[in-house]
């Protein structure tokens, strides 16, 4: 069995309508009332965001009628593969990926293709397949809020500034760069934004991070105004190689996905800011999503995204600047953390 996808263009509302066609394999049973099972494969759960993913899916999926299988592939290639190979084989109806690189899980699209399973991508692209839907916040305007920030900031004065890029296997990394460059290339071009080291921090791991700030500080010596940071777990091995200079909150660093670590550095002022990313927004939209996929039942999407394949139809969530000035009214005021733990005594 194999779905397809067809796209109807509506011109008014400039959405596209996702018609599920399920082609039956000589000898298919037809298929009644069933509960429907979703395989959730994960790239990583160390982080407290993903936990949060993770949880509020399954909770929604629940809610919904489904149940939820989730994997975890410890930022491995070859064990996600496998994961994907193991949910295949649980037969679930629909599956959903969180990939850790976006090109080597376009074998899993295949595979899930091959074996009947629409498959939708979780907050991260997998590029080079016919994948079914793409569900995630709009990455190119996370970056470009937080080169937009440190403009804002400076007010038009020069400054110098380091620039720390995510994990070059995650597609959503390229974005964040692409959204920052957008914004700062006039920039840089009149010399009002000097770039003074750059770099790629492996797997999103701080303490890669660290080592690229160390760098800078050796490359570069003291005089930076700020550090870019593509989200809050480098952030944090930023500011511990800061803590280390005693530069701690003299030098402005972003970040991004609001964790309860970074939103305590930002009330401390270790941290200027982060990008909000309500995740229940994204979390609740994919389990609908992926329900529907399940059930095969028609899906609005109202973007697309080239994945170098094809234009894969998404769905595309807004996002938020938090700074100090705004916690109270953001992810307190969100639930996502509550004022006692941002604001410990």
């Amino acid at each position: 069995m194999k779905y397809r996808l067809g796209l109807v263009v509506f011109s008014l509302v400039l959405s596209l309508l996702i018609g599920l066609t399920l082609r039956r394999g000589a000898g298919a049973a037809a298929a009644g009332p069933h509960r429907p099972v979703i395989g959730f494969s994960m790239d990583t759960l160390k982080e407290e965001r993903w936990q949060h993913d993770r949880d509020m899916f399954t909770a929604r999926a629940q809610e919904l009628g489904a149940d939820v299988l989730v994997q975890s592939a410890n930022s491995d290639d070859v064990r996600q593969l496998k994961d994907v190979e193991a949910l295949i084989s649980n037969r679930v109806d629909a599956l959903v990926i969180v990939p850790h690189d976006g090109a080597a899980m376009a074998k899993a699209v295949q595979m899930a293709h091959d074996a009947g399973i629409p498959v939708l991508a979780y907050d991260r692209l997998i590029t080079g397949c016919d994948l079914d839907l793409y569900v995630a916040f709009d990455n190119l305007r996370v970056g470009e809020l937080q080169a937009q920030y440190l403009i804002d900031t400076f007010h038009g004065r020069k400054f110098r500034v380091v620039r720390i890029y995510g994990a070059k296997t995650d597609h959503n990394a390229l974005m964040f760069k692409e959204g920052q460059d957008k914004v700062f290339a006039p920039f840089i071009a009149n010399g009002s934004v000097e770039v003074v080291h750059e770099d790629w921090a492996d797997d999103w791991r701080p303490e890669n991070a660290k080592k690229i700030t160390n760098a800078a500080i050796t490359k570069a010596g003291k005089n930076i105004d700020a550090v870019l940071v593509s989200n809050d777990g480098t952030a944090g091995g930023v500011i511990q190689a800061l803590l280390e200079e005693g530069l701690a909150g003299q030098i402005i660093v972003t970040g991004q996905d609001a964790d309860l670590a970074a939103c305590q550095r930002i009330a401390r002022g270790t941290q200027a800011m982060t990008i909000y990313k309500p995740l229940k927004n994204l979390t609740l939209t994919a389990a609908e999503l992926a329900v529907k996929l399940a059930r095969h039942q028609p899906v609005i999407a109202r973007d697309v995204i080239d994945n170098g394949q094809v234009k894969v139809p998404a769905v595309l969530l807004t996002v938020v600047t938090v700074t100090k000035d705004n916690l109270e009214s953001t992810v307190i005021a969100d639930g996502l953390h509550s004022r006692a733990a941002v604001f410990p005594r």
